[in-house]
């Protein structure tokens, strides 16, 4: 079989969750199954890393799709005729998008749906084209797959799609993220804040993400118990609107690093204290499987998808209340005894999640778009 792929976030030193997910599941698919061919569709020039195996075609479609109309250009115009001209049997698209003009059969990963219940959080340009595309793409898809449970009942119920229609693939956690000595924390410390201890997040500054509430539980912790902690947030805004401002006296106490290579951030997430992780809207988050398996303690929302994957191995907040962020970080940050525990318990638990299950989920539902040999014959 011939099988078509989105690759548009393949991109070299900006990758970020649809690319790193695109990147660790197509590289074991591509591998484990020489027996088909995959055509790459990029949306730009690609670096030639990411073409992982001898049955892979890379293909550049223009437009570059980063723009809603573009979006729909590449979509629904440009792929349309890629696939047919390379003769794909199926298209798979891992960013949740689809083309509503072809009738190549076509699975899509849905990560979740956080414009339906929070849309103040996305740009309104941006809104409005996702309400009205991602219910079209959930129905026009011959099958679906997504990150958890919760964001599967989410789409079942939003859009009123069948469950049998939809598979739960989990995301995985890349191999780099593991326990390292105190030298290397003490050297990560040193290069980011001063020699002092740390309290991470990771992710993209979205306002789901709740980093500004994280900001005013850290502003009160230092006030109030004079806490020795640097905030270290790794990531960058996601929209120009969504950057974060700081004020001025918590600017020496509050360290951003912009985006960083994988390699490193592993380093910065093993060298902290604890992660924070209070995201009020979340179809997964890897960073805290990362965090898990890096002998890191974490503090989470209590909120959708999280309680699912940290299960009994995290510490959790109410990700609205400041109070809470801040009265449950101080435990973790003041209770030895209660870090060691997580950190036991979250080793244990990120053995759960690999890129390698999630490559085997996926595959398994892309075999379900697939023609039969027997259609393929007609």
């Amino acid at each position: 079989m011939r099988i078509g792929v989105n690759t548009r976030f393949l991109l070299k030193n900006k990758m970020e969750g649809f690319g790193w997910y695109t990147y660790e599941t197509m590289l074991r698919i591509t591998q484990n199954h020489p027996d088909h061919e995959f055509i790459f569709f990029f949306d730009r020039p690609f670096d030639k890393k990411f073409i992982f195996s001898d049955n892979i075609t890379p293909v550049v479609v223009n437009p570059p799709a980063r723009h809603p109309i573009l979006q729909i250009i590449w979509f629904d115009y440009a792929i349309p005729k890629a696939l047919k001209k390379y003769k794909c049997d199926a298209f798979v698209s891992t960013d949740g998008y689809l083309s509503l003009k072809t009738d190549v059969p076509q699975l899509t990963v849905m990560h979740d749906l956080n414009f339906e219940h929070n849309p103040q959080d996305v740009p309104k340009n941006v809104l409005k084209f996702f309400k009205k595309r991602f219910p079209l793409f959930a129905k026009k898809a011959k099958h679906l797959c997504t990150v958890s449970h919760f964001s599967k009942a989410d789409i079942v119920k939003t859009y009123g799609i069948p469950e049998e229609k939809i598979d739960v693939t989990h995301n995985g956690v890349s191999p780099v993220f593991k326990v390292i000595d105190q030298f290397e924390k003490q050297a990560i410390r040193d290069r980011y804040t001063g020699g002092k201890p740390f309290v991470v997040f990771v992710g993209a500054i979205h306002k789901r993400k709740n980093v500004q509430r994280l900001i005013a539980a850290f502003k009160n912790l230092k006030s109030e118990h004079k806490i020795p902690h640097q905030l270290l947030i790794v990531g960058e805004p996601m929209w120009d609107s969504q950057t974060i401002e700081v004020e001025e006296e918590m600017k020496s106490y509050i360290r951003f690093t912009g985006h960083v290579s994988l390699e490193l951030l592993a380093d910065i997430v093993g060298s902290a204290t604890c992660m924070a992780f209070v995201s009020y809207f979340e179809g997964f988050g890897i960073p805290l499987v990362e965090a898990m398996q890096s002998g890191v303690p974490v503090l989470a929302g209590n909120k959708t998808s999280l309680p699912e994957i940290g299960g009994d191995a995290v510490l959790y907040c109410n990700p609205y209340s400041v109070e809470s962020i801040q009265n449950q970080l101080y435990s973790l940050l003041d209770n030895q005894e209660l870090r060691e525990d997580l950190i036991e318990k979250g080793l244990e638990r990120a053995t759960e999640f690999s890129w390698d299950f999630t490559a085997r989920d996926l595959w398994k539902a892309i075999e379900k778009i697939l023609p039969s040999q027997v259609e393929n014959l007609r």
